[in-house]
């Protein structure tokens, strides 16, 4: 106050005020705001200043304004990421309508052969079953070799000559056995012929025999044995119709 008073001695209008408000080291009764204390220091001023001089002292809020951000307007296609997705939908635009035409003008493309064997995966192919083939003699029509079927469906015989398989297949393995020759033929991924005491081989293993061609001989010396399996199961289902084997009926 002391303060106001050297003013108001000067003459000097009064445009505002600070009060600063000092804490007290014994706890009083809770004190009104500092804005309110302000407002009323002011009020007090003003009517003894008024009263002398007619001016009018108002409150100014000395606190500095609020900062206002500055908000960053984004452009949509401008920035970055915009621009790749922008770019990736163009891609995808442009390989469906690559896809749409090939399809059209040229069905038989790589692309088209590509996704159909993604889209559309071919088959299992079924495979035939062994009583589906038809046998034929695994000797020379001319020969005048003994053909015999045991019960549990082996053929044998004992002649010199050459050695048919009894139907189409692929050579799977080639052994040893007994100085004599074993091969098996792979006629189905189940279906099996094992040729045993044949004195040479003319194919080697992997080689694709046909029924209407030799693949190994006999010199005489030893039987020779035919045996068909289906998996690991021995095939007793044979009969001969002369030299020929044959399935039963």
């Amino acid at each position: 106050m002391q303060d106001l008073d050297y003013a108001e001695m000067l003459e000097i209008p009064v445009s505002t005020v600070t009060v600063t408000k000092k804490k007290s080291f014994f706890r009083r009764k809770e004190q009104p705001p500092q804005d309110d204390l302000k407002e009323r220091v002011v009020d007090s001023v003003n009517e003894r200043v008024n009263e002398r001089m007619g001016v009018y002292v108002e409150a100014e809020d000395l606190s500095d304004p609020p900062v206002q951000k500055k908000s960053k307007a984004i452009r949509f296609g401008k920035d970055r990421e915009s621009k790749i997705l922008f770019g990736e939908i163009a891609a995808v635009c442009v390989i469906a309508m690559a896809i749409f035409l090939t399809n059209i003008f040229m069905p038989t493309s790589a692309i088209n052969t590509f996704l159909s064997s993604i889209f559309n995966p071919a088959q299992e192919v079924s495979e035939p079953k062994y009583s589906d083939f038809v046998l034929t003699s695994v000797v020379s029509s001319n020969s005048n070799a003994d053909i015999m079927i045991s019960d549990d469906g082996i053929l044998t015989f004992t002649a010199e000559g050459t050695i048919y398989p009894v139907c189409d297949g692929k050579i799977s393995s080639i052994s040893m056995q007994n100085g004599k020759f074993v091969v098996k033929i792979a006629h189905t991924s189940k279906f099996t012929s094992v040729i045993t005491g044949l004195s040479d081989v003319y194919s080697d293993k992997g080689a694709t025999v046909k029924s209407n061609l030799p693949f190994a001989y006999s010199d005489g010396s030893g039987e020779v044995s035919v045996s068909l399996y289906n998996g690991d199961k021995l095939l007793d289902c044979l009969a001969l119709s002369g030299i020929v084997p044959v399935w039963k009926s």
